[in-house]
């Protein structure tokens, strides 16, 4: 037998954990075993699955219990010229789909957006969030933690600075219920996402609170911050960064590139994307922003689970004398150009595609490049969409391309 045989069975027969096979060989014997014990309990198939380019170890920091890795279409959209405050220049944008005609549709958007000279783009706010929750005696004493919090930012930022090289503490918000009280941590995380980093610093100043106040800290996660969940605060307040991209179309493009008018797209956006929207109660008012979100998340290793936060964005349309002002803006994309995903050799390399691999310089430039990319990508998507709903060709798309 060969060694991933060899550790299958001593997997059956209870000699070893399943999680505990790269104590016994390397990461990618300890894959293979994994899959041999799947194809012969499932009778299963698993070729494909572990037919992967990268050396298992280098994901040892992203997944556990490794048995290969699930391939999704890569394609791109563009060119797509951006003239933001961090990215400046004509790129290719790397989405990673199942969804067919997504990308021709992206495509199609930033067709236009390069017919009318590019899109501008430029980043409102930055913020990573962490809202840990405390348990207090009664009100009196949640006030009295609340404004010791208010007057404390320097220590709380002291206190949670010490456990990151890049991390700055902005913001420290309480917010009581009763007995419990909430402070939404706000961080510039630079480059990186920042959750983890947000994470940490938080529990280093959650000491600080229960030192210095009545407070007793019951999770460094109290949902408030809010990570991962469709969330008003997020909408209003952001997360991650905050950013917005705009374009305005005059009417020969619109109706070359999407064969529509401004009156046309401005009545489906505001009956679809506004009143629509309004009526379901929805905590985003874009056509499908979360399209592109999603697809850019994992073709460059993002936590694509934060797209519910990228799906909170609002398009605005309105009709010009001589074409259509566009704009997307997302209150709370959360995405970095360092840590997660982003080091995995796939990812990296649709980064490169970008040029936004790693860390900027300065810090913090590439995340918001990427930010700014991202947006002016959902803004080709929301044109495209909208367009094709003006001009009642959106069915016809997809049967054209049998999907």
């Amino acid at each position: 037998m060969t060694d991933a045989e060899t550790l299958a069975e001593r997997v059956k027969a209870g000699d070893l954990r399943l999680y505990a096979l790269e104590d016994h060989a390397d990461a990618d014997t300890a894959a293979a075993a994994r899959r041999h014990l799947l194809a012969e309990e499932l009778d299963v198939d698993l070729e494909t699955v572990g037919d992967y380019s990268f050396p298992a170890d280098s994901a040892e920091s992203n997944v556990e219990n490794l048995i290969g890795a699930a391939q999704i279409p890569l394609g791109v959209a563009g060119p797509l010229p951006v003239d933001g405050e961090a990215a400046d220049g004509s790129v290719y944008l790397p989405l990673a789909t199942t969804e067919g005609a997504l990308v021709a549709s992206v495509n199609r958007g930033a067709g236009a957006i390069r017919a009318a000279g590019g899109a501008s783009t430029t980043v409102l706010e930055r913020g990573m969030t962490r809202a840990p929750v405390f348990e207090v005696g009664d009100i009196h004493e949640a006030a009295a933690v609340a404004d010791w919090v208010r007057a404390s930012l320097d220590r709380l930022a002291t206190a949670a600075e010490t456990t990151t090289n890049h991390g700055e503490l902005r913001e420290a918000t309480p917010y009581v219920v009763g007995d419990s009280v909430f402070v939404r941590f706000v961080y510039d995380t630079k480059d990186a996402m920042g959750m983890n980093m947000a994470t940490i610093a938080t529990r280093e100043a959650a000491d600080v609170i229960e030192s210095e106040t009545p407070a007793s800290l019951v999770a460094v996660s109290g949902n408030l911050c809010t990570d991962k969940k469709p969330a008003g605060i997020n909408a209003i307040e952001g997360r991650g960064r905050s950013v917005a991209a705009d374009v305005f179309l005059p009417t020969e493009v619109l109706e070359d590139r999407l064969g529509t008018t401004a009156g046309a797209v401005a009545e489906v956006n505001t009956r679809k994307n506004l009143i629509g929207s309004a009526r379901a109660a929805s905590l985003g008012f874009n056509a499908h922003a979360a399209n592109v979100v999603g697809a850019a998340f994992l073709a460059l290793g993002q936590d694509v689970a934060q797209v519910v936060e990228g799906a909170h964005a609002i398009t605005s349309v309105e009709a010009r004398k001589d074409g259509l002002y566009a704009s997307v803006t997302l209150p709370a994309l959360a995405v970095g150009t360092v840590g997660g995903g982003t080091g995995l050799p796939t990812q990296s390399e649709a980064l490169e595609i970008l040029g936004l691999a790693g860390g900027g310089n300065p810090p913090g430039s590439n995340g918001d490049a990427l930010a700014e990319v991202l947006a002016a990508g959902a803004l080709a998507g929301e044109l495209s969409l909208l367009g094709a709903l003006a001009g009642r060709h959106l069915a016809s798309a997809h049967a054209e391309h049998g999907r």
